[in-house]
């Protein structure tokens, strides 16, 4: 197999979907079928059920999948070694992270990074929660790790790595509301409160996934002020002005007087995971999100993409 046969296989292999795949590669979609029907030809045996709804991998498929990465990595990483090599300069990976436990989390990956990697520096940017993905988009950075909604929607032009840390969904309310003195709430109470806003920058596929569609009335959920950062939130909830969802970790590092945080008891959990552009997939970003999920204890590529 050539190596952009190699590419376009494992591409489809994460994906699952043609059209996905294709973003990803910058090819058509019939360019993609093209030429996975001529590498099953060359082979003898489908690689991919394909049906009207799903690509899944065969029995064939799978095990090719596994034996080509590792060479195909090797390949990866040698090209990128030798390219930095010849500009006689350290490659760095800009990594930006959204909170004070990524904050850490990122530190100590970045250590164990530079323990294999002495080629490459990592250099470190915190983002306000405001920004939403618009620094990874602008090309700011290769690669953020964020807090995101288990069941948020799919950011077609992003990649995600693997599942970091899963954590439990709370209801930030003020110490002053009735619920703060409730020992857990449902999903369905959110749409009683009013909910502060998100920036536009995020709003369109954070607040979807983490709000009810509307109140048990049918009336839409009330909003709040809109705020930009973390500590904009707290303040606007403290001051009884609204609520919003966030996730285990602000009880360890948001911690204050004037708010509570309550379990929503039915609501999916966040999950910590690394982000990047698809169309700007290096072999140091892979790397990086393996050194996380050893780090987190985790498989790699424990999440589909």
């Amino acid at each position: 197999m050539e190596h952009r046969e190699i590419e376009i296989f494992l591409t489809l292999a994460d994906e699952l979907h043609f059209g996905r795949a294709a973003v990803r590669l910058r090819v058509s979609t019939a360019r993609v079928s093209q030429m996975i029907t001529r590498i099953e030809r060359r082979i003898g045996a489908p690689l991919f059920e394909r049906t009207s709804r799903r690509v899944e991998l065969t029995p064939i498929g799978r095990r090719l999948r596994d034996e080509l990465r590792p060479a195909y990595q090797q390949v990866q990483d040698a090209v990128d070694r030798a390219i930095t090599a010849a500009r006689g300069v350290r490659a760095t990976l800009r990594v930006g992270f959204i909170g004070a436990a990524s904050g850490r989390f990122v530190l100590d990956v970045a250590e164990a990074f530079r323990a294999e990697h002495v080629d490459c520096e990592v250099s470190l940017r915190e983002n306000q929660f405001g920004e939403g993905l618009g620094p990874l988009r602008a090309g700011e950075i290769d690669v953020v790790l964020a807090t995101l909604p288990a069941r948020g929607a799919r950011q077609p032009d992003l990649t995600a790595g693997s599942v970091l840390v899963e954590e439990a969904q709370l209801l930030a309310v003020s110490a002053r509301h009735p619920f703060a003195r409730r020992p857990s709430v449902s999903f369905s109470d959110i749409a009683r409160t009013k909910v502060l806003r998100t920036p536009p920058a995020i709003s369109d596929y954070w607040d979807q996934t983490l709000l009810p569609p509307h109140r048990l009335d049918g009336r839409p959920v009330e909003r709040g002020p809109c705020f930009a950062t973390t500590q904009e939130m707290l303040a606007l909830i403290g001051a009884d002005m609204g609520t919003y969802p966030v996730s285990t970790q602000f009880t360890s590092y948001y911690v204050r007087p004037d708010v509570a945080y309550v379990p929503i008891h039915d609501a999916p959990p966040y999950q910590r995971r690394l982000l990047w552009l698809s169309a700007a997939e290096t072999a140091r970003i892979r790397a990086f999100d393996r050194a996380a999920a050893a780090l987190a204890d985790v498989p790699a590529g424990s999440a589909p993409h």
